[in-house]
């Protein structure tokens, strides 16, 4: 890390059930929330395994757990699978705008639909609008809001972060009714091909986790890179078949 990211306090969470896996407590490491923060130290602290939630950047700190790992594709070495082409084109109907990261209540209603239908008893669903403001937004981060319609009607909405030489997805959300499109994957296509097309080197995905179902999307998208003991390094979807023998 840089010096200013030396320079930084770190905080530890109290122990609580892992939300994505049965039976495991869960830990995080929160950088001082007072300590200032802009693109250079987010970039550095994302390159080594952090993410942002709100206002707050964390990584999973667990003392029994290791299964949370940082995950990012190289975006010009990425290659489109046959069912990744067919989603890509099942979608050049949709239209596409970059807007700012304000509250939009068609956001928001969206974000409600899409919690209620796809993670429901989660935790998140029936939020707030401050639960949603303060889970996505933040005053520091250089954030933007990816929306995704069709004939004007809302489809998805990619909220992403704009690094030094990356993209990082922070969340995406979508209309259940429109799950045929696959419009999350069909997202992360385009954000990929955005980050070619601007010139930088990867799009992060957060974490991925071999033993939770919902996050195995995020290893189709070849080739990726896992941080692993410090290290990034190429992970394939034989690295992923090992894994779950």
């Amino acid at each position: 890390m840089d010096n200013q990211s030396k320079r930084l306090r770190f905080f530890l969470s109290p122990s609580h059930s892992c939300n994505y896996l049965k039976n495991r407590e869960a830990s995080s490491l929160f950088v001082d929330p007072v300590f200032p923060k802009n693109k250079v130290l987010y970039s550095t602290l994302v390159a080594n395994g952090f993410r942002r939630s709100g206002e707050h950047l964390y990584q999973p700190y667990c003392t029994k757990c290791s299964e949370c790992i940082p995950i990012r594709i190289p975006v010009n070495d990425f290659k489109f699978r046959r069912s990744q082409k067919r989603t890509w084109k099942k979608n050049q109907d949709l239209k596409i705008e970059i807007v700012d990261a304000v509250f939009q209540k068609e956001h928001f209603e969206l974000y409600t639909k899409y919690l209620a239908m796809r993670h429901p008893g989660g935790g998140m669903d029936n939020p707030t609008r401050d639960d949603y403001k303060n889970f996505l937004w933040s005053s520091w981060s250089e954030t933007r809001l990816f929306e995704f319609r069709l004939n004007k009607r809302l489809i998805a909405v990619a909220v992403v972060d704009q690094l030094e030489n990356a993209f990082s997805a922070v969340y995406t959300f979508f209309d259940p009714d429109s799950q045929h499109r696959s419009p999350g994957k069909y997202a992360i296509l385009y954000l990929i091909e955005q980050s070619r097309l601007r010139g930088f080197t990867w799009l992060y995905l957060g974490y991925w986790i071999a033993e939770c179902n919902k996050m195995k999307y995020k290893i189709e998208y070849q080739p990726v890179e896992c941080f692993i003991n410090e290290k990034w390094k190429k992970f394939s979807t034989l690295d992923f078949a090992v894994t779950q023998n």
